[in-house]
């Protein structure tokens, strides 16, 4: 019973960190850059828009955004406040991060059980990490390839409590989470799953110019076995990370070559 309770209290604590919001007031800069929000309605609205994550926090820009459409900016004000937006808001964004890149997020609902059911933290730590992970469904997820296979990256939320023991496991975890996010696709708009060495050969089997390069082995980042066990039968971690490294090259090789090329 204690237990239950503790876990309940630090899940609530969980859920105030992620609700806390920045409102700091913006100051428009002279070459601004307008990205755009899709509302519910379908609509398109320019504005500024915020990415509310960053290389640290790379899962923040899945919880939620930052905007000001351009019909609400008083350039006769020197700092404009923003709008918190979440995917119960709107259905897409895109906005440009501190390198001006254009970065597109769309709404969708997963749900990233690999992390979820990897509490490799342990403890209660591991617990809020399962949570966090297995009852998020509506999130942002990162566009990386579009076309009839469109392909998003999506990042695992790490833990919001850790003590004692569990503090260097809980960062070092998080690290992983930070470098090592998940690649998920849909064909032709339709199931998102999570993208695979496996599924990667099964999705373009039905073109036979991307077929055909499989079978003549032309695609270097199709060429290595999805699954390599150990001597008791059994995936340990460091050969899923290997796979999981691969998914990126598949992407850009093969995923690109069947939009380009396949009907």
């Amino acid at each position: 019973m204690k237990k239950t309770l503790l876990f309940s209290l630090f899940t609530l604590m969980s859920f105030n960190a992620y609700a806390q919001e920045d409102n700091t007031d913006y100051e428009l800069r002279t070459d601004e850059k307008y990205g755009y929000i899709i509302d519910k309605s379908g609509k398109k609205i320019e504005g500024i828009v915020r990415l509310n994550g960053d290389a640290m926090n790379p899962w923040s820009n899945q919880k939620k955004v930052k905007f000001v459409a351009v019909s609400d900016i008083d350039k006769s004000k020197k700092k404009q406040k923003f709008k918190t937006l979440d995917p119960d808001d709107i259905k897409e964004y895109v906005a440009f991060d501190e390198n001006n890149d254009e970065r597109h997020f769309e709404m969708i609902k997963y749900t990233n059980t690999k992390e979820g059911f990897n509490t490799a933290t342990g403890g209660l730590s591991g617990n809020i990490k399962a949570f966090n992970n297995l009852t998020k469904s509506n999130q942002f997820a990162e566009v990386v390839k579009d076309g009839k296979i469109k392909v998003y990256k999506l990042y695992g939320y790490p833990t919001t409590f850790s003590a004692g023991g569990q503090i260097a496991v809980a960062e070092k975890e998080t690290e992983r989470m930070r470098n090592s996010p998940s690649y998920i696709y849909s064909k032709k708009g339709g199931k998102i799953e999570e993208l695979t060495l496996a599924k990667a050969k099964m999705i373009i089997a039905d073109c036979s110019y991307a077929k055909g390069k499989l079978t003549s082995g032309s695609y270097t980042s199709l060429k290595n076995d999805e699954k390599k066990r150990s001597g008791l039968g059994k995936l340990i971690k460091s050969q899923i990370d290997d796979v999981m490294s691969n998914v990126p090259q598949i992407v850009e090789e093969v995923i690109t070559d069947y939009n380009e090329n396949c009907k």
